[in-house]
């Protein structure tokens, strides 16, 4: 019998524990039927109950794909490469010009690191 009660307690607690990150996440106009600071309240003084009213009555429908908030970055939906209006060079000289800088820059620092020595601050 403690084994059965042990079980249920744990699903009840882990329940408890989605359900309320689930309300504190979900945006303030998204819920459904009360305000986010209800359902907050309902879930956190009625653990199992307020929990699976949570889940059918005021978790978001369309919980799983829902849109980004505003502290959060969404997936482009194209690769970073393949993404509309990505500059790409035309000028295949200017794409060299580029490149060339590039090359010297890099020499530059490794002569300069050659000339230091290798000296390091640990």
């Amino acid at each position: 019998m403690f084994y059965f009660g042990g079980l249920f307690g744990l699903f009840t607690l882990g329940l408890w524990l989605f359900c309320l990150i689930d309300v504190i996440t979900t945006g303030d106009g998204d819920t459904r039927n009360l305000p986010r600071m209800g359902w907050l309240l309902i879930v956190l003084f009625f653990p199992l109950v307020g929990s699976i009213v949570w889940l059918v009555a005021g978790r978001p429908i369309g919980a799983v794909a829902r849109r980004p908030g505003a502290h959060e970055r969404d997936m482009p939906a194209y690769p970073e490469y393949d993404r509309p209006g990505r500059f790409a060079a035309t000028d295949s000289d200017a794409d060299a010009e580029f490149l060339r800088r590039c090359r010297e820059r890099a020499e530059e620092q490794r002569r300069k690191a050659r000339e230091t020595g290798g000296e390091t601050s640990a």
